[in-house]
């Protein structure tokens, strides 16, 4: 009886001491996944936004060279994609117009050039400037950038940009967001000496975005995008039509081109590898926690019958 009770503990403490090397390395394993998923978690998005191509590129391999010509109004508006270098020549005095389309996720911004002749002597500085409005002909604020600059009376060239905010899928009625559609360029001189009207000058304007990712989506979704602007310019069919009939026909009003992927068509975000690493993370945290919670089992002084 003395040997079986003293062989009782020893084995029971064996097969504790023995448990224990086995439960060390799930621990070891679980933490080992929980940094190898974290890391995956906090580089995949990095990789995702390294290894897509965005559309700005996408865009200035297949853009056609930008309009020559700008509006004077906004139903006039020459249209320009992202991507393109629209240039036009103008008096001072002139408001020139420019149109581009900017789907959701999009953070625009818009470059202006005004060159000025150095030639002509001026009497005095003047004051460029340009402003974004949105389909709705809503005035869209800069967050950032030289919306309105000065130029001195020998100065040759003045750049102007402006960045807007990121737009959005959905929004209030009674906000000002900006929301996928068209977008209006007006540029012109705000300030200028009354000798200096009507001097000439030629403008260059581009415009390019930035993805934002998800981190800037929302639930809501427009019916359809703000479209209100229109281009004179002469569409295709026009041009055929006035060549068979052989009568010079005027320019009918074309729709603004959307991008390339469409309006607002693609479904995938960030939010959803955000989402997807936030459940894989919570589980193996819950399966560490039960690890390190649930004890070595039976300690080894106690008998199995007890």
């Amino acid at each position: 009886m003395r040997t079986a009770l003293r062989t009782r503990p020893l084995a029971t403490a064996a097969g504790g001491r023995g448990a224990a090397p086995g439960r060390r390395p799930l621990g070891r394993a679980v933490a080992g996944a929980v940094l190898a998923a974290a890391t995956l978690f906090t580089t995949a998005p990095r990789a995702l936004a390294d290894t897509s191509p965005s559309p700005s590129a996408s865009q200035d391999e297949e853009a056609e060279a930008g309009p020559t010509e700008a509006g004077t109004a906004f139903r006039t508006a020459a249209r320009l994609a992202q991507g393109q270098r629209g240039t036009a020549s103008a008096s001072t005095g002139d408001y020139l117009y420019w149109v581009f389309p900017a789907d959701t996720g999009q953070r625009p911004t818009i470059e202006a050039t005004v060159s000025l002749p150095a030639e002509q002597a001026r009497q005095g500085a003047s004051t460029w400037r340009i402003d974004v409005y949105d389909g709705l002909r809503r005035r869209q604020p800069c967050t950032y950038g030289h919306q309105e600059r000065r130029a001195a009376e020998d100065a040759s060239e003045v750049r102007l940009t402006c960045t807007l905010r990121t737009v959005r899928a959905f929004a209030e009625p009674w906000a000002h967001d900006p929301l996928p559609g068209a977008y209006y360029i007006r540029l012109t001189v705000s300030r200028l000496a009354a000798d200096d009207l009507g001097r000439p000058f030629r403008a260059e304007v581009g415009v390019e975005s930035q993805e934002t990712g998800g981190s800037t989506a929302v639930g809501g979704k427009l019916s359809g995008p703000l479209l209100p602007g229109i281009s004179a310019l002469p569409a295709a069919s026009d041009e055929e039509t006035a060549d068979e009939d052989g009568e010079a026909q005027a320019p009918r009003p074309a729709a603004l081109a959307a991008p390339e992927d469409g309006w607002s068509s693609g479904w995938w975000t960030d939010r959803w590898l955000w989402t997807a690493g936030g459940a894989v993370l919570a589980a193996l945290a819950g399966i560490f926690g039960y690890t390190l919670t649930r004890g070595s089992g039976r300690p080894h002084r106690v008998p199995p019958g007890v």
